[in-house]
């Protein structure tokens, strides 16, 4: 049987992939986030699906193979090692996997046909951020939408198109993000004012974001 590491993964976007493709490992199981799993060929990464809350990650080893994919952190996840102690439960864990990947091949479908804008939304949806519509998110949060996203890179790679039409289909789905980078804007004391005594400077929230 499989012997999973005791413990949970914590990955943050943008790190190194958690696992590689012909690595042996456990089973996994998405808690929190989204996990690209990839297919490489030399320096290129081709993305093959998006893995969510609840789906199983290095399905694989169920038939006692190494992973196919490498795997990676779309956004901050978490995920936890799953135990197969008997042959029921590996059967049970198997059906689960083909459901999931009918869906998850669905999904992908959706992410690569159609206009680049009904990609990006498909994508947004998919993640379960709160979008409705540029002109249903306020700036608020639209700023808080724009920080849980990946890299522009990232998401340009999911949907198969270029950076810049990412970032032009963004701005039609999204409202434009609230001015609140750099420091704040501190008046000129007048000339004949008394000596000025020492002043902190108070740096407004920076949003962080797909398209910082």
């Amino acid at each position: 049987m499989l012997n999973p590491s005791p413990r949970p993964l914590r990955v943050r976007a943008g790190q190194d992939s958690f696992f590689q493709a012909g690595e042996q490992g456990p089973l996994w199981r998405v808690v929190e986030g989204a996990v690209r799993l990839d297919c490489e060929d030399g320096s290129s990464r081709l993305p093959v699906q998006l893995a969510l809350p609840g789906d199983l990650v290095g399905v694989e080893v169920l038939c006692d193979q190494p992973y196919q994919f490498t795997a990676r952190a779309f956004t901050d996840c978490r995920l936890e090692p799953v135990t197969v102690a008997s042959e029921a439960q590996r059967q049970a864990l198997l059906r689960q996997a083909l459901c999931q990947q009918q869906m998850r091949s669905h999904d992908m479908a959706t992410l690569r046909t159609g206009s680049v804008l009904s990609r990006l939304a498909s994508l947004l949806r998919l993640m379960g951020l709160p979008w409705q519509g540029a002109h249903m998110v306020n700036e608020d949060r639209a700023d808080a939408l724009r920080a849980s996203l990946p890299a522009l890179r990232e998401l340009a790679q999911m949907v198969d198109a270029k950076s810049e039409t990412v970032c032009r289909a963004l701005a039609q789905l999204l409202p434009p993000r609230s001015r609140k980078s750099g420091p704040a804007r501190i008046n000129p004391l007048p000339a004949m004012a008394a000596p000025r005594m020492g002043m902190s400077w108070m740096p407004a929230a920076v949003a962080q974001g797909a398209l910082a």
